[in-house]
C-alpha cells in the first residue's frame, strides 16, 4: 500500500526533481517506508512506498521490468498474486524478488490491459510502457483504492490523493453542482468529479491510457458486474456452502502479509464474522491470538461495546479499544477535515479515524473490514422496497404484507411509518426530491432533480440493478473514500473480503430470497455463520451502522456549528443566508453537520466559488 504521483508536461519542458518529490512528500504518511522516482524529460513518475510484501529493497518503486521496457508506481495488493506468479513462472518469465508489484509487471508484460482482468485485489496505478509509448493507468473493479487526476492543456498529473494536485491549478475552486448536491442529498461521490472543480478521479474498473506522442487520454471500462446464472440455479444448500466457501477463502487471501495484520471489529454482523473467520484461519497458521479493534461509543443508544465483547470471547481475539470522547473529536476535527480532503457525511468518520490511528499505535499495518457487506447482501433498510415490491410483482399483494409484517417482526427500526416512508422514497423519485427540497429551502435554487434519485427509482424494482448501482455509484464509493482517507493517514492498509469480485458477483446473483428472508437481512450471510458465532450476533434485529456519538458531540458543539456555517462565503453562494440562519436550529443534525463540514473544508483548503 503505498502513493503514487506523476506527471506529464505537453509542451515538453522537462520536470523538475523538486515537482515531483513534492507531489511524492506530500503524501509520505501512505508510505513512510521510502520514497523514489523516475524523470524523463517532461514525463516524471514517484511512489512513496508501505512495505507490506517482501519488506526488502528489492520492493522499491517505480520498478521497471524486462530490460525497463515496462516501469509501474503502483498502489495496493494483488492478492493472488502467488497464483499468477506460478502461472507466468510456467510461461517463462523470471522473477527477482517476492513482490506482487513485479507480478503487476509480468501480468502487463504477458497479457497487456487484460492483466487487470486476472487480478484479485485493489489498485491504482500508471505504468510506462515504452514499447507504444504510452502511460498505461488502471483502477481497481470498485475504486477501493483511488487514482486522481488533473487534465489541463499544459499538463496531465496523477496522484493517491488531491492534496498532490492542488499546487499545479490557479487556486482551489469548488465544483458548485457537487456541492448542492451534497448539501441537499447527502450524495458526496456519485461520478467522476470532485469538490474541487479541476480536479477528477477515474472511476472504479477503468483505464486511463496516456498517449505520450499525441497527448491524447482515453477512458475506457474494463469491467461490468457479471450476474452469474449458475449461481440463480443454485439450491438453497448448495447456495449456503459456496457462499461460505468464498467468504473463507477471500479472508484467507486476505491474511497475506509479511507484517502484523488485525481486523475492525463493530460488533455487527459483517466485521463479526470477518473476525470470526480471520482468527480461525490466523491461529491455524501462525498461532496466538488474532487483533481486533473497537471504536467505543460514549452515546449508550448506539454503543455497540457489549456485541463486540462477545465476538471477542467467542473467537478468542485480542481486543483494542479506543474511546474517543467529545473533546478527542473537537481536537482531531482540523486534522480529519484535512485528510479527508472533500466534504464527508457524518461524525462517524472521527470513529473511524481513531480505530486507525489505535492499529497504528499497536503496531498493526493491516486491517481486514466489513465494508461491502450491506451492498452486496441488501443489508440496509434502504433495501426493503425492492424486496416488498418485488415480493408483491412476483406473488401478490397477499405476500407483500407478510412481508412487511416480517420486516417489523425482524427488525426493530422497521415499524410501519419507516416501511412507508422507505417505499415511497426509495420507488417515487419526484416525492424523495420534494422532500429534499422542502427541507432546504434556504438554497437559492435547486436545479433539476439529480440523476442518482432517478435511477435509484428505476432501480428499486430489481435486487441485481440496485445493487449494482449502489455499488458502483450511489454507495460504496464515497464509504471507500472515507476509509482510504482515514487509513491511509495513519500507515494502514485496509482489506475488504466482501468485495472480493468472486464473493461479490456470487452475492448479486443469489435470488433475493436468499439475501432478505422472512424480514432478515443478510440472511444467506447469517445461515453462514450460524453455529459459528454467539446466536445475539447471528440474529440481532437492532443494526446500529458505524455511528458516532452524534446526539451527545453535535448538540455540545450546536453554537461552534451555526457560528462557523454563517461566516462561510462559499454556502453564501448557495444558500439565502438569512434564511438559513431561521431555519438551522431546526434541521435534521446531518444537514446541520453538512453545512458545517462543508464551512470548515472552505476554510482548511481555502476553497473560492
Amino acid at each position: 500500500m503505498c502513493g503514487i504521483a506523476g506527471l506529464v508536461r505537453r509542451n515538453g519542458a522537462p520536470v523538475t526533481p523538486e515537482t515531483i518529490t513534492r507531489m511524492t512528500d506530500t503524501v509520505a504518511h501512505r508510505g513512510p517506508d521510502g520514497g523514489d522516482h523516475l524523470i524523463e524529460g517532461p514525463m516524471a513518475l514517484g511512489h512513496r512506498r508501505l512495505s507490506i510484501i517482501d519488506l526488502s529493497d528489492s520492493g522499491r518503486q517505480p520498478m521497471s521490468y524486462d530490460s525497463g521496457r515496462f516501469v509501474v508506481t503502483y498502489n495496493g495488493e494483488i492478492y493472488n498474486y502467488i497464483e499468477l506468479r506460478a502461472e507466468l513462472e510456467a510461461l517463462g518469465h523470471v522473477f527477482t524478488n517476492g513482490t506482487d508489484t513485479e507480478v503487476l509487471l509480468a501480468a502487463y508484460a504477458q497479457w497487456g490491459a487484460d492483466c487487470v482482468s486476472r487480478f484479485n485485489g485493489m489498485w491504482g496505478f500508471a505504468l510506462l510502457d515504452r514499447p507504444r509509448n504510452v502511460l498505461f493507468c488502471a483502477r481497481d473493479r470498485y475504486g477501493v483504492k483511488p487514482f486522481y487526476y488533473v487534465d489541463r492543456p499544459d499538463l496531465f498529473a496523477f496522484g493517491s490523493e488531491i492534496r498532490q494536485l492542488l499546487p499545479l491549478l490557479d487556486g482551489n475552486r469548488v465544483d458548485l453542482e457537487t456541492l448542492r448536491t451534497y448539501l441537499v442529498t447527502d450524495a458526496a461521490e456519485l461520478s467522476a468529479a470532485t469538490f474541487f472543480k479541476d480536479v477528477r478521479k477515474l472511476p472504479g474498473g477503468h483505464t486511463l491510457t496516456y498517449d505520450l506522442a499525441s497527448h491524447e487520454i482515453r477512458i475506457e471500462p474494463y469491467y461490468r458486474i457479471t450476474l452469474r446464472p449458475e449461481v440463480r440455479r443454485m439450491g438453497e444448500g448448495e447456495a449456503i456452502e459456496a457462499f461460505a466457501s468464498l467468504l473463507q477463502d477471500a479472508v484467507r487471501l486476505r491474511l497475506r502479509s509479511d507484517v502484523k495484520v488485525g481486523t475492525c471489529l463493530s460488533g455487527g454482523l459483517d466485521s463479526s464474522s470477518v473476525a470470526t473467520l480471520a482468527s480461525d484461519l490466523y491461529r491455524a497458521a501462525n498461532g496466538g491470538k488474532f487483533s481486533a479493534i473497537t471504536a467505543v461509543s460514549e452515546q449508550e443508544s448506539n454503543n455497540e461495546a457489549r456485541y463486540a465483547e462477545q465476538v471477542v470471547g467467542a473467537a478468542d481475539l485480542d481486543w483494542h479499544q479506543t474511546r474517543p470522547t467529545y473533546s478527542d473529536f473537537v481536537d482531531t476535527l482540523p486534522e480529519i477535515v484535512r485528510v479527508q480532503e472533500e466534504p464527508y457525511g457524518s461524525p462517524s468518520i472521527s470513529m473511524q479515524y481513531f480505530v486507525m490511528k489505535t492499529a497504528r499505535q499497536n503496531g498493526i499495518t493491516v486491517l481486514l473490514d466489513g465494508q461491502g457487506g450491506d451492498e452486496t447482501l441488501l443489508g440496509y433498510e434502504k433495501y426493503y422496497a425492492a424486496y416488498i415490491f418485488s415480493t408483491m410483482r412476483g406473488s401478490g399483494p397477499v405476500a407483500a404484507l407478510a412481508a412487511m409484517r416480517s420486516v417489523a417482526a425482524n427488525n426493530s427500526k422497521m415499524g410501519p411509518l419507516n416501511i412507508a416512508k422507505y417505499l415511497v422514497g426509495g420507488l417515487v423519485a419526484p416525492a424523495r426530491y420534494a422532500f429534499y427540497r422542502r427541507r432546504h429551502g434556504y438554497m437559492r435554487s435547486h436545479g433539476p432533480m439529480p440523476e442518482h434519485i432517478l435511477a435509484f427509482a428505476r432501480s428499486s424494482a430489481n435486487d441485481f440493478a440496485l445493487q449494482e448501482l449502489e455499488i458502483r455509484s450511489t454507495n460504496l464509493p464515497v464509504l471507500l473514500r472515507y476509509e482510504d482517507k482515514n487509513s491511509m493517514a495513519h500507515s494502514i492498509e485496509t482489506r475488504l473480503p466482501f468485495l472480493d469480485y468472486r464473493l461479490l458477483e456470487t452475492s448479486l446473483s443469489l435470488p433475493g430470497s436468499l439475501k432478505i428472508r422472512d424480514g432478515w437481512t443478510k440472511w444467506i450471510l447469517r445461515k453462514a455463520m450460524d453455529g459459528r458465532m454467539p446466536d445475539s450476533i447471528v440474529w440481532r434485529k437492532n443494526k446500529f451502522g458505524f455511528e458516532a456519538p452524534e446526539e451527545i458531540w453535535l448538540r455540545r458543539h450546536a453554537d461552534e456549528m451555526k457560528r462557523t456555517v454563517m461566516t462561510s462565503r462559499l454556502l453564501a453562494e448557495l444558500a439565502d443566508m438569512k434564511k438559513l440562519s431561521a431555519a438551522f436550529d431546526r434541521l435534521d443534525k446531518r444537514s446541520r453537520w453538512r453545512l458545517y463540514n462543508t464551512a470548515l473544508w472552505e476554510s482548511t483548503f481555502s476553497v473560492t466559488a
